[in-house]
């Protein structure tokens, strides 16, 4: 396994990958850090085309990530995960939206529990699921990061960079 930063303006992404695939994700705040593993071998070379696109994302000129990622989970999780993929840069839906897209309508926990086990944040949107009522509930990044991630999708001038760091 290998990992590598990123600095991004919502602070120090932990990346790591197997070479081939992108398996995670990390902000600096999550509520589930990880640190590298003694094993990892710290390689940015590995991460170059990700970081690449991060920077087009960062700056607005990317949309849809086309690195290939593998993250880890159950069937369910999987789902939910494909599920986020279909929802439109700089767009948002209800964590009950995701439960009736998967064709579980009472499922919305669950559904709010595996977008926040998802390993791989910014490419897989997780960041642009919200509450029924509209409030921005739950994300591993922090709230902060949530509003600032769906202020720059949607064309607004967040603070850059990200404040709180």
């Amino acid at each position: 396994m290998y990992y590598s930063h990123y600095e991004s303006p919502v602070g120090r992404l932990l990346l790591v990958g197997d070479g081939e695939n992108i398996h995670r994700i990390e902000f600096p705040t999550t509520c589930r850090p990880i640190t590298p593993d003694a094993s990892w071998e710290y390689n940015e070379v590995i991460f170059a085309r990700l970081a690449e696109e991060l920077d087009a994302y960062f700056i607005g000129s990317l949309q849809v990530f086309s690195v290939k990622f593998a993250p880890k989970g159950t069937a369910f999780q999987h789902k939910v995960w494909n599920a986020l993929q279909q929802i439109a840069y700089g767009k948002t839906c209800t964590y009950a939206d995701i439960a009736k897209l998967i064709g579980q309508p009472t499922a919305s926990r669950a559904v709010g529990a595996a977008n926040g086990r998802n390993p791989v944040s910014i490419i897989i949107p997780c960041h642009r699921v919200i509450g029924t009522s509209g409030a921005l509930t739950g994300y591993a990044g922090g709230i902060s990061t949530k509003q600032w991630l769906l202020s720059h999708e949607a064309g607004e001038q967040p603070l850059f960079p990200f404040e709180e760091w």
